[in-house]
């Protein structure tokens, strides 16, 4: 068997996890949080407690961000009356005071942000509560999985607030958020990194992680090594963040995109470019990764058409994996295609599209990779 996804027993309630609530009185807020959580969740905003729980009782959220001013029109406690109408749903109080005000209340709540608070504590906390489990089995590992995992999501949640300030990343720090993932690239180590990120909800860093550990591996397959492997690791972490201005209605669409979604869709690549060209010292294949990921041999590829000898070797081999990626991904409303299966696909269906010699070898580096060690 080809290396890829393994079947996910939390596929059948995963479809819930794309909820968060915000029940706050201040309209200023809702749409903050809304505005900030657009690529990573569906949002649902009340400005009134009774008619929150009325309609989360019918579809429950993964989480709830509860503002101290909201409560029950006949009084009581709406954290208790949360807890007991949303069972298992985490809380998350937002404030206009610092939380060690709260007293004995803190304990009563998973989570507090006092406001105003920066886009990445928001994604943060909401990250940690709803992948509490998967994230928490990380702590199992060995050091260095443990410390790629953590890294390279703690790397990835960052940049979205340098994305809402115009403030350029600082590539080292991604660099070296890859560091370990190449070390394990390197010592044909890679697959307890694959198996952590599994029933993980942020499906932008998922997949982001998983071309960034098959794009290095390819790298180490054809010879690459040291930075160049670093510059694959990194390349593939950040070739999609233009994502995070995508709002999540597209970004999850279940059916075809229409021709204006379509457009909005494909604005990522020129977002994450014109992004990335804010910061210094960027490698120039970091930069295409980017920018051609999407381009395809016959040129019927976005955002330029490019074609052919258009393409060098880092932009055929991040196609490849990208496609790959997109395919054998978990998805709220689909489940993963086989690796085998996606392989003939790209075989068969995409002979003009993508370099069938590159792909080759991306089949005979994965086939190499599933099969045991003596």
């Amino acid at each position: 068997m080809i290396l890829g996804a393994a079947p996910n027993p939390h596929m059948a309630d995963h479809s819930r996890k794309i909820l968060v609530a915000v029940v706050d009185a201040h309209a200023g807020h809702r749409n903050q949080v809304a505005s900030a959580l657009m690529s990573f969740y569906q949002v649902a905003a009340f400005d009134n407690f009774d008619q929150a729980m009325e309609a989360l009782v019918r579809t429950p959220p993964c989480v709830v961000l509860l503002d101290e001013r909201i409560v029950p029109r006949a009084g009581g406690d709406p954290i208790a009356l949360t807890r007991q109408l949303l069972r298992g749903v985490p809380i998350i109080r937002t404030l206009a005071r610092h939380p060690s005000q709260l007293g004995s209340a803190l304990y009563d709540t998973d989570a507090c942000l006092e406001k105003p608070y920066r886009r990445s504590t928001l994604i943060k906390t909401i990250s940690s509560l709803v992948n509490k489990t998967v994230e928490a089995e990380w702590e199992t590992l060995a050091p260095q999985y443990r410390e790629s995992l953590r890294r390279t999501v703690d790397s990835f949640n960052n940049i979205s607030d340098l994305i809402d300030k115009g403030e350029p990343l600082v590539y080292t720090e991604i660099t070296e958020a890859c560091g370990p993932l190449v070390d394990a690239v390197s010592n044909h180590d890679f697959k307890v990194i694959l198996n952590g990120v599994k029933g993980h909800d942020n499906y932008s860093y998922v997949h982001s992680l998983r071309v960034a550990t098959l794009l290095s591996l390819f790298g180490h397959t054809i010879g690459l090594k040291g930075e160049d492997l670093n510059l694959l690791a990194s390349g593939g972490l950040l070739h999609d963040i233009g994502k995070m201005t995508i709002p999540h209605e597209v970004l999850n669409k279940p059916g075809r995109l229409d021709d204006v979604e379509l457009q909005v869709m494909r604005s990522h690549v020129s977002k994450s470019v014109d992004y990335l060209k804010l910061c210094d010292h960027l490698p120039k294949g970091v930069l295409t990764i980017a920018a051609q990921h999407h381009e395809k041999l016959d040129g019927k590829g976005y955002p330029h058409g490019l074609h052919g000898s258009q393409l060098n070797e880092l932009a055929r081999m991040a196609s490849i994996v990208d496609i790959f990626g997109a395919l054998t991904d978990r998805r709220v409303y689909k489940e993963p295609m086989s690796p085998e299966d996606a392989l003939t696909l790209m075989t068969e269906r995409m002979g003009g599209e993508i370099d069938q010699s590159l792909l080759a070898l991306f089949r005979a580096m994965l086939l190499d990779a599933a099969t045991p060690t003596a």
